[in-house]
């Protein structure tokens, strides 16, 4: 068993911005990044990093999960169209590719993530005309139109980008601080989640003549917030892909250098390391994606609970994850990212199975649902954070955007082909959304097969942890 954090210990698991800054101070960057950054630069880029995420953080929550889903439910849309519009982001990520190739020809990792994801974020409000210029109940197909065709584009342009950032990232946060810092960041978005969706849901059920119109303010509201994030990045140190690249080459010897300059793409097929990781992210994506979507469908659908006390579900969750976030990211540091992916996935996948029996009965509704929105909090959070620095430690270093690129392109395939089947699935005769949460548990356990044959930098084996995995000390 975990040791409890209490006041006396939670120095050993929570990185605060001190300590966070301290070990900053104290850093000697190591000699796999190829661009030398003054601390100054580090620090006020890590703090600058993590306002942006809090901001971009209530965007993400005003334009995805819960409150989308309950605004499809209230335009009548049917589980197959909910599980087209849930893979719509993640399909778009085939075009990641041609995006990192794009971003890497580019001189500035800044101007061009400022542009595209201007120009995504902006577009939502399109919507928000959409939603004050259609407020009949006999125009709800038309404004559901509206809405795959925001999300399809917002996403498309936006997937231009999103390998930018990573490759961005990955320059400028020092290696070994990596979980630590990503804990954190990713906890402070979390803690916006916990606060912000229960406060955006009750807004929206607050409109009960029009909680359309209630989603429709919401949305401009994120839509200023995913602004100001943007702006929050003009603090961020830039980086130049084209004399990243070079000083990384120059680090090589020379016998190496030529070998990998030759022909990048099929240096990347051929690593496989890299792809045995793509086998595990892509079933595990697609696994997951068959029944996500379709868990705060049942609850409002399936369950006919609030919105409201559903939003406090998701708080809970999102609780969990930011309590135990910087737990996970010094784990990371010090295990290795590889056996916490296998250890907590299989927490994750026999997680659906955990759904089966629940109804709208005092039990569920007030006991065993809170602990099942907790235990996901808890282990996602993990999953999340150690997918996103696994593909860090195994890219190249000369051009991880192609990495990460081709990672989320065939991910977000998968999570598509999820998403699209779950839907369809739900719509079977005789299929139940319990069945569904059965099937993609089954699908998981298969998908973390692969992950045990990747090879990960400084990874311990799971093994090597397994006996002392409730006994361990996190010292600094």
């Amino acid at each position: 068993m975990v040791e409890p954090v209490t006041e006396s210990n939670k120095h050993l698991f929570i990185q605060t911005p001190e300590i966070l800054e301290k070990k900053i101070s104290q850093l000697v960057l190591p000699s796999q990044t190829p661009l030398k950054f003054s601390k100054q630069d580090i620090r006020l880029t890590l703090k600058a990093s993590t306002i942006e995420g809090v901001f971009a953080a209530v965007f993400e929550s005003a334009t995805t999960g819960l409150l989308l889903s309950n605004f499809l439910l209230q335009l009548g849309a049917s589980s197959v169209e909910i599980g087209i519009l849930s893979a719509i982001p993640m399909l778009v990520n085939l075009l990641q590719p041609l995006g990192a190739y794009i971003a890497d020809r580019t001189t500035s990792r800044h101007w061009y993530n400022l542009a595209i994801f201007g120009v995504s974020r902006l577009l939502w409000l399109v919507l928000v005309v959409a939603i004050v210029w259609q407020p009949s109940r006999a125009d709800r197909q038309q404004l559901l139109q509206w809405t795959l065709a925001t999300v399809l584009a917002a996403s498309a342009i936006a997937a231009f980008a999103t390998s930018n950032w990573f490759s961005w990232m990955a320059a400028v946060v020092p290696h070994r601080l990596r979980g630590r810092y990503f804990g954190f960041r990713n906890s402070a978005t979390s803690l916006v989640a916990l606060l912000g969706v229960p406060l955006m849901g009750l807004f929206v059920s607050a409109w009960d003549s029009h909680p359309i119109l209630g989603y429709g303010v919401v949305l401009f509201l994120g839509v200023v917030a995913g602004m100001i994030s943007l702006g929050y990045q003009f603090l961020m140190v830039d980086v130049n892909p084209q004399t990243y690249r070079k000083d990384a080459e120059s680090d090589r010897l020379p016998e190496k250098k030529e070998k990998q300059l030759t022909d990048f793409v099929p240096s990347v097929l051929k690593d496989s390391n890299f792809l045995m990781f793509i086998l595990y992210f892509s079933v595990w994506t697609f696994a997951v994606n068959l029944s996500a979507p379709f868990f705060n469908i049942y609850l409002l659908k399936d369950l006919s609970l609030d919105v409201s006390l559903v939003t406090i579900y998701c708080s809970l969750s999102s609780a969990a994850n930011l309590l135990l976030l910087m737990f996970w990211g010094k784990l990371a540091d010090r295990w290795g990212n590889r056996p916490l992916l296998i250890a907590v996935g299989l927490v994750v996948a026999v997680t659906p199975l955990l759904w089966l029996g629940t109804g709208n009965y005092p039990f569920a509704v007030w006991v065993w649902l809170p602990l099942l929105h907790l235990l996901g909090g808890t282990t996602l959070g993990a999953i999340g954070l150690c997918t996103n620095n696994i593909q860090m430690e195994i890219a190249s270093i000369e051009q991880p955007s192609t990495y990460f690129a081709i990672a989320a392109a065939v991910s977000g395939l998968a999570g598509a082909l999820g998403t699209t089947t779950g839907g369809f699935l739900a719509e079977l005769p005789g299929m139940s959304l319990g069945a569904l949460f059965a099937l993609s548990a089954a699908v998981r356990l298969v998908g973390l097969l692969p992950l045990i044959l990747v090879r990960e930098p400084r990874s311990v084996s799971l093994r090597s942890i397994v006996p002392t995995f409730g006994l361990f000390k996190l010292n600094d």
